[in-house]
């Protein structure tokens, strides 16, 4: 189905709270990048008349930082049950996420596989997440004692400025994986609407989360796609 034209039909995915809480965490998140990039290095000095000079810049940052910790909590009062759900399969892994990565290698490389059934968020997503809580941790983590430096022992700061740049760096390099997979790669590509829109189209859904499908069209929330392919035939 990877290589099909999808039809109009689209199914629920995310919530407006995950959405919004995904839009500031872009946003802020890429904010920050660019405001420090002249506080990091001479070669972006040309960025400064753009951010209002050093203390513009400074400002920005802060005030960029402090948008960067709220997503969660956007996220947990708007939709505190997709919240659950995502915290939960974070921490369960089953067989079928081990196959889901010798797979995956073979899609990302384009080569022919088969899909692995998914829940709600595929191993990979959950990798994803994972690793990206503990670049969250160690760049607010470490901001903080950059941010008031009175507050820590000196040694604590200058090695939070070397905690914070790691955690930058790492976060960088997840971040491309991501938007690679997301809005560019052609198998992955047409569920980048979930995070705009919120909705994604049926048939991908289906064969990229199987399981979690199947258990939505039990609910009766999602239309059986297998069912109206067989009544068409029959018709």
């Amino acid at each position: 189905m990877s290589n099909t034209q999808y039809s109009g039909v689209k199914v629920k995915r995310f919530s407006k709270g995950f959405v919004i809480a995904h839009a500031v965490n872009a946003i802020s998140f890429f904010a920050l990048y660019i405001t420090a990039l002249p506080m990091y290095t001479e070669w972006f000095d040309w960025l400064y008349p753009v951010l209002g000079g050093p203390e513009g810049a400074r400002l920005l940052h802060r005030i960029f930082a402090i948008a960067f910790i709220t997503p969660t909590f956007i996220w947990l009062i708007m939709d505190p049950k997709g919240f659950l759900r995502w915290g939960k399969e974070l921490v369960t892994w089953k067989k079928r996420d081990i196959q889901f990565f010798t797979e995956f290698v073979k899609e990302l490389f384009g080569f022919k596989f088969k899909h692995v059934k998914q829940t709600f968020f595929n191993a990979g997503e959950k990798i994803n997440s994972i690793i990206q809580i503990l670049t969250a941790i160690l760049i607010i983590g470490s901001g903080f004692p950059m941010w008031f430096p009175d507050l820590f022992p000196k040694a604590i700061v200058q090695w939070a400025y070397v905690a914070h740049n790691v955690g930058f760096g790492l976060a960088i390099a997840v971040v491309v994986g991501h938007i690679y997979l997301s809005v560019i790669h052609k198998n992955s590509r047409p569920g980048y609407t979930g995070v705009i829109t919120g909705e994604v189209p049926a048939e991908w859904a289906k064969d990229h989360y199987t399981e979690w499908y199947e258990e939505e069209v039990k609910k009766g929330n999602f239309p059986d796609l297998d069912k109206d392919k067989n009544k068409k035939k029959g018709a």
